[in-house]
């Protein structure tokens, strides 16, 4: 074969995704080991598959019927390996979830944990980021997200029923500066601020019997953790805007209190999501029967 697997599959990404850069990233390869690919499978065959300048890389004729006579092949190569995989007695490999921080937290002991205790031999890494990626191209096996945030086209599996905020502080807070009986008593007192991946301000969200308004409070401080505000609201340095399980240990044990329950609505639930395929790897499939499991286990 004057062709290896691996550069061929060069070829059909480079074109897929019309540059080098974006297509060594879903290869998760360099740019210059990819270009190597191409070069090298280039003057075996004596032919020049893509077009190159320094703005572009298009195929060439050549190239162009290169790519349509291989990547049906390729596919069929790919749905063969797929099939075979999931005849695997144990899953095996690296699972790569990309999720909130927020997100992680939640579904770290309760999935995760869980998930490698059973299956010893597998690892897992999860990317922690604020802003949505393309899953597909950045390599991720799946990602971790809100129902409400999640990509179109992709299947969804529900890990955990509606979420619901919560505004806490401290007994300490409250002994200074009393406590807010409406959404509008928030003006006089010091809210702990959210900047969001996007740059901008969170503006804390309030429904009550069908009146539905967000609010951009005021407050010396400005984090963009949830953590750091769980910290800073124990602390005495203001009221924070958190969600219910982030906060339950600390209602529950009087380091937090919460107010104004009654305005804050639930919002969607976090699920796993991945592109759509006919077949799933068995380090997917696992973990997915795993997340089904649990949310059984939590309605029984």
């Amino acid at each position: 074969m004057r062709g290896s697997l691996a550069e061929l599959e060069a070829v059909v990404t480079v074109a897929a995704q019309g540059g080098f850069r974006s297509a060594a990233r879903e290869l998760g390869i360099s740019s210059s080991a990819l270009s190597q690919q191409i070069a090298a499978l280039e003057a075996r065959i004596g032919v020049r598959l893509f077009n190159r300048s320094t703005r572009s890389v298009v195929l060439s004729a050549a190239g162009e019927q290169f790519v349509a006579e291989i990547t049906p092949a390729l596919a069929a190569i790919r749905n063969a390996v797929e099939h075979v995989d999931e005849h695997r007695a144990e899953p095996t490999g690296t699972l790569r979830i990309n999720s909130s921080i927020g997100a992680t937290r939640m579904i770290l002991a309760p999935l995760v944990l869980e998930y490698m205790r059973r299956n010893p031999q597998m690892a897992v890494e999860i990317v922690t980021e604020g802003a949505l990626v393309d899953i597909n191209a950045q390599g991720f096996d799946a990602g971790i997200r809100i129902r409400e945030a999640v990509p179109p086209d992709m299947v969804v599996v529900p890990i955990s029923d509606s979420l619901r905020p919560a505004i806490v502080g401290s007994s300490r807070y409250f002994q200074s500066h009393g406590k807010p009986k409406i959404p509008a008593d928030l003006q006089k007192h010091q809210c702990i601020r959210a900047r969001m991946a996007s740059g901008a301000l969170y503006r804390w969200e309030f429904e009550r019997r069908g009146e539905s308004f967000s609010m951009d409070v005021r407050g010396q401080l400005t984090l963009d953790e949830s953590g750091l505000m769980l910290r800073a609201a124990r602390e005495g340095a203001g009221l924070a805007y958190l969600n219910e399980w982030q906060v339950a240990e600390d209602v529950a044990n009087g380091r937090l209190e919460q107010v104004l329950a009654d305005w804050t609505p639930p919002y969607p639930g976090l699920c796993l999501y991945y592109p759509g395929r006919r077949h799933i790897p068995a380090k997917l499939r696992s973990f997915v029967d795993l997340i089904k499991e649990v949310r059984v286990g939590r309605a029984s």
